[in-house]
């Protein structure tokens, strides 16, 4: 895939490849490691991250992280993100998603190997909608040098209106189960336990707790338990409602931050205290501990969210958007 543009960050690279259907952006990162940016006490992380300063990565050899967007915009028009200013969600081809990946791969052409190698179905998009992503996982597991231990993993809201997503669903937990030996993972966007806050961060276009509890009916996860991701911004977050649909048998809970999109500063969505300070996790963490669940709470850096690495942000909904300001003025 041809690089229209490479911009470097803290932690690595975001690219904007020329894709079949125009500009397409992905990630090629480092990361921190897991004793700067987790506290997760089943791990034996014990320590509360009250802020991670930025400082070296760990070696790609040790783990690297391609997210990689499954469509070109996305159509979910969620309250907290950037990428719906994109455009509507049109789905990427097996060939974009590869591209992406090899691309991701090929900017460091001096890493031979890496211990684990995820690949996030992540960046733009909405990943069940485009059953490509299930293909092109099938042919990394088969074609990806084998010294590159892939991890791949999907990131969902759990589209309503989406009459598939059983299927996705199941099939990717099959292939997490036998393809990939457990090596894959599943997170599912939840960040609030009340309905009413959850259809207005979603626009209506994400399933019900039971419904996404009867999607998931059946499924018993091989390796990491499945992840229920809540990005902090006051929502409520009620561990009795959660054990009505999720045991802790099978789903772990993530604890994030609320990340500073454009669309976040717009709709006055904050995690108090933002980055630098424990104290919004600390009664949460305990209460779903105290629920059985295993918990983690991870924190990136100012710099990772200010550079817009993570989850949600888009350098090209900027673009577009600065495009617009200029048509309108």
């Amino acid at each position: 895939m041809n690089v229209i543009e490479n911009i470097a960050v803290p932690t690595g690279n975001i690219l904007i490849g020329a894709g079949s259907r125009g500009p397409i952006e992905f990630l090629s990162i480092g990361d921190y490691g897991k004793e700067k940016n987790l506290k997760a006490s089943f791990m034996g992380l014990n320590r509360e991250v009250n802020g991670v300063p930025h400082g070296d990565i760990l070696p790609l050899e040790h783990k690297w992280v391609i997210t990689i967007s499954t469509q070109y915009g996305c159509s979910m028009n969620c309250t907290f993100c950037d990428v719906p200013k994109v455009g509507p969600g049109k789905n990427a081809t097996f060939n974009d998603l590869i591209g992406q990946v090899l691309t991701g791969i090929s900017i460091h052409p001096e890493v031979k190997f890496s211990k684990r190698l995820n690949i996030h179905f992540a960046r733009m998009g909405e990943p069940t909608w485009n059953p490509n992503v299930l293909d092109a996982t099938k042919w990394f597991k088969t074609h990806i040098d084998p010294e590159y231990h892939i991890h791949p993993v999907v990131s969902t809201m759990m589209p309503r209106n989406n009459q598939w997503l059983k299927l996705f669903i199941h099939t990717w937990m099959r292939m997490k189960n036998r393809l990939l030996g457990g090596e894959a993972g599943l997170q599912l966007s939840i960040n609030s336990t009340n309905e009413d806050e959850r259809t207005k961060m979603f626009s209506g276009n994400a399933n019900t707790l039971f419904g996404i509890h009867k999607i998931m009916d059946g499924i018993v996860p091989l390796g990491r338990k499945i992840t229920l991701n809540f990005a902090l911004a006051g929502y409520e977050i009620d561990p009795d409602k959660l054990l009505q649909y999720f045991s802790p048998d099978h789903y772990l809970i993530k604890l994030t931050p609320m990340h500073e999109t454009g669309a976040c500063q717009k709709n006055g969505l904050h995690t108090t205290g933002g980055y630098g300070e424990y104290s919004p996790y600390r009664e949460i963490e305990s209460s779903l501990i105290s629920a059985g669940y295993d918990v983690i709470v991870f924190v990136p850096s100012i710099e990772e969210d200010e550079s817009r690495i993570t989850c949600g942000n888009a350098i090209l909904a900027q673009k577009k958007q600065r495009k617009l300001n200029i048509k309108i003025g």
